[in-house]
């Protein structure tokens, strides 16, 4: 298969490596409007299947041969990009992790069903490997009532600043069958992230998690996501960045909490990953265009991974590729 990989950021530029070392690729097609970005980012992965589209092009690869887009580049681009792959019959799988781009994506969900293609969306880090945890964890119940999750730490430039707006904006939560808005910044709650994460304070900010995991979870009471943040984050959310954020931050961690029941009894299963959250993101981003292009996605049409992959599978592959989930073996709160 060919892939087009659009933006080549932190996370854009882990995935390009993950698809040219896949032997199910034949060809990667980078592209991104800094030509230099790109042409660096070939000459990284050292591969005969990777080369540069012209970074001026709007829709690079629709007349390539190219059966699968990744989009990895600026936020507002995610959803004009995917109609015009899904109209020309390419899946698409979006990074997007903006509340805003994620419910413009679901929007084309009649698009890609009406040219029989798949657009997969919040394929990184969270949503993502978040949406698989829960896919998975789903499966040890019976029923399940609740899931919660939880991150911490950031990707790439892009994923700072998605992490700042989100601090200063009402989160998106399912509740007892309806969307509640909730303050930005409440709720905090300690959550326990995989060593060496541990414990961190998290609040309610605008994530996208729960918009994905509803249509999945049909039956659940509660779908919440909340931001690891420490006093700074919190304040500073409601101004704009004082300062250029890092090219890339350290490790990050996801944990995702289901509730629900098994038999006569209620039980909570916890799962959680522990990486820098770029490389995860790349990771689940190349596996997940990977899927889409050898046709193994469940159904056609746009939602996010809890929908299209079957989790095992999916899971293993992400821990040969060094994704790694954990199980928390502790006793969970009341």
């Amino acid at each position: 298969m060919n892939v087009v990989v659009v933006g080549a950021g932190a996370v854009g530029a882990r995935a390009a490596r993950q698809l040219a070392s896949s032997d199910e690729v034949d060809r990667v097609v980078i592209c991104d409007i800094d030509a230099d970005k790109v042409d660096a980012v070939v000459r990284s992965l050292g591969s005969s299947r990777a080369e540069t589209a012209r970074a001026h092009d709007t829709t690079p690869g629709i007349d390539a041969g190219v059966s699968v887009a990744l989009l990895a580049g600026p936020r507002s681009t995610h959803t004009p990009l995917a109609r015009r792959y899904a109209e020309a019959g390419i899946a698409v799988v979006s990074v997007a992790d903006d509340v805003t781009e994620v419910t413009a994506l679901l929007a084309l969900d009649s698009v890609a069903q009406a040219n029989s293609v798949s657009i997969v969306i919040g394929a990184g880090f969270s949503p993502g490997l978040t949406c698989v945890l829960a896919s998975h964890a789903a499966t040890l119940f019976d029923e399940v009532d609740e899931i919660h999750v939880a991150k911490a730490g950031t990707g790439g430039p892009a994923c700072a600043s998605t992490h700042h707006r989100a601090l200063g904006s009402a989160s998106v939560d399912w509740r007892d069958g309806e969307w509640v808005k909730r303050r930005a910044g409440s709720g905090r709650e300690l959550c326990w992230f995989p060593d060496p994460i541990g414990g961190a304070d998290c609040y309610r900010a605008s994530l996208p998690d729960a918009l994905l995991l509803a249509p999945a979870f049909t039956g659940a009471d509660r779908i919440t996501a909340r931001l690891a943040a420490n006093r700074r984050d919190r304040v500073t959310a409601r101004f704009p960045m004082l300062r250029p954020p890092h090219p890339e931050g350290g490790l990050g961690a996801v944990r995702v909490e289901v509730r629900g029941h098994r038999g006569a009894s209620r039980a909570v299963h916890v799962l959680g990953a522990m990486d820098r959250p770029a490389v995860a993101a790349g990771a689940v981003a190349a596996l997940a265009s990977i899927a889409a292009g050898s046709g193994a996605l469940r159904r056609p049409g746009a939602a996010g991974l809890a929908e299209m992959v079957a989790p095992i599978p999916f899971l293993t592959e992400l821990a040969r590729r060094g994704v790694k989930a954990a199980v928390f073996e502790g006793a969970a709160a009341g």
